[in-house]
């Protein structure tokens, strides 16, 4: 039998879903020269290539660990709103720009007489970065933070919460998520083979007074019944997206309690822990008793000095956690952009200069955003619209029951209204939000169904654009 007859009938009968081959042609000494390997006689394309019913190829599946998980609202959004023409509150990103200050130690960077600014640096993190991180939320915890083995640099806070979950859950943990919550957590703990736990935040009864995001709470008794000898995680998202919720001293040592008598970690993700307004305190659950030894805390460059597109996130926690992350990050993403880091070391050096002080950058901008809400609050109540008033973050979820739109229905069964009225403002009203069903378990997620999300760290030019369509929204 010929080679070529051998390697048809094998792969013809092959019962696995992928086969990889790989095929040496030997080509003699004083033929090699100017032979031409594209042409080499053992196989026609025909025969293998394109097989034409000789060779049966498999699908080419996924593997199960991201079956499920391919449909994702920003991608969904971000490609509607570039075929309209929209007034953009949808996705979480400021629509101005970061202080000079740090646009400034980019340029520094970038054009530094140092090459090594535009090579690669230290793989776990700048060491400028994670000596002023170490610094600086030394003070912030109360404690000192080893630099090299406690501080781990990831590209955003986005890579920082993925190396958590496929370096400490495992096939058959549980994580226990509030809700509502950041969509990845659920997504991550899936491919990390983990089985997520929800338990929702619930709206208490208010009158006479705008609800704002303090009123949603946790239930004390439900949130241990969730605790379970499989339980590995709690997720803490502290501001909350897309709630804004900033959470009590009292919840947090509610879920401290819990960890420590349970022995499991806390994964705390503060990207807006800066972006608190009304005077209320951001409590970081580190500081609490025996929650030091289990939190990891995630923290963001690029919303920390409104520059998301930079990339440049953080991971912070004791040695013994850290470990496992920084080898998920070495294995995957292994370096982050150099003048980046090197920008954000610079705006953190000078913003630990001047902490609590009027000219400190962390004391304008909730000063500033704190403004921009309450201008889009007020704008979406005149609308008929009920606001939820964030203590904290980007973000304020609006609940539209009372001026509920009869909707065709969609050609997705499973589509809910805040998913087909989004879509209807970006295409016929040319305002873009979020429905918050999204940020929900799909046990959960029809009880939210009458809530959308708006981000109000835009210009005032944005929001007056966003307010002119609003008023059009009872006509």
């Amino acid at each position: 039998m010929s080679l070529r007859q051998s390697v048809i009938e094998i792969l013809t009968e092959a019962q696995t879903d992928i086969v990889v081959l790989f095929i040496c042609v030997h080509i003699p000494e004083d033929q090699a020269e100017g032979t031409d390997i594209n042409h080499v006689p053992a196989f026609g394309k025909d025969e293998l290539i394109f097989s034409k019913g000789k060779v049966k190829m498999s699908n080419q599946k996924s593997a199960r660990r991201i079956e499920g998980l391919d449909k994702n609202i920003w991608v969904e959004i971000t490609k509607l709103v570039s075929q309209h023409q929209v007034v953009n509150l949808g996705q979480g990103f400021p629509d101005f720009s970061p202080p000079q200050f740090v646009k400034e130690a980019f340029i520094r960077a970038l054009n530094s007489e140092n090459s090594l600014m535009n090579q690669y640096t230290r793989g776990f993190g700048h060491p400028p970065l994670v000596n002023i991180l170490a610094l600086f939320f030394g003070k912030l915890l109360g404690r000192d933070i080893n630099a090299l083995d406690e501080v781990l640099v990831t590209v955003g806070a986005y890579e920082a919460l993925f190396c958590f979950f496929q370096a400490m859950v495992d096939d058959g943990d549980e994580v226990i998520i509030i809700e509502p919550f950041f969509d990845c957590y659920e997504m991550m703990a899936q491919m990390a083979g983990g089985r997520p736990v929800f338990i929702p935040l619930q709206p208490k009864p208010v009158s006479g007074r705008m609800v704002t995001s303090a009123d949603w709470e946790l239930d004390p008794a439900e949130l241990a019944n969730k605790f379970t000898k499989r339980t590995k995680a709690v997720i803490l998202n502290n501001p909350n997206n897309p709630l804004g919720k900033v959470f009590t001293r009292k919840e947090l040592e509610l879920i401290a309690d819990l960890c420590v008598k349970h022995d499991v970690l806390c994964l705390s993700d503060e990207v807006y822990e800066w972006l608190v307004y009304d005077g209320k305190e951001h409590v970081r659950i580190a500081t609490l008793p025996g929650m030091w030894e289990r939190t990891v805390t995630v923290g963001s460059g690029g919303k920390t000095f409104s520059a998301t597109g930079w990339k440049v996130g953080w991971a912070i926690g004791p040695k013994q956690v850290l470990r496992h992350l920084r080898t998920v990050h070495q294995n995957t993403v292994f370096h982050c952009a150099t003048a980046a880091q090197q920008a954000v070391a610079e705006g953190l050096t000078k913003e630990l200069e001047c902490l609590g002080k009027p000219e400190s950058y962390f004391i304008s901008l909730p000063q500033e955003l704190q403004r921009k809400r309450d201008r889009l609050a007020a704008s979406i109540n005149a609308a008929g619209l009920k606001s939820i008033l964030p203590e904290g973050g980007y973000f304020l979820i609006a609940d539209v029951t009372a001026t509920r739109f009869d909707l065709p229905d969609s050609t997705d069964p499973e589509e809910l209204y805040d998913d087909k009225l989004v879509k209807r403002m970006i295409t016929e009203q040319g305002l873009a939000a979020i429905p918050v069903s999204v940020f929900y378990s799909a046990e959960h997620k029809k009880e939210f169904e009458n809530y959308i999300r708006f981000c109000f760290a835009k210009e005032d030019s944005t929001l007056s654009k966003a307010e002119k369509i609003l008023q059009e929204w009872k006509k």
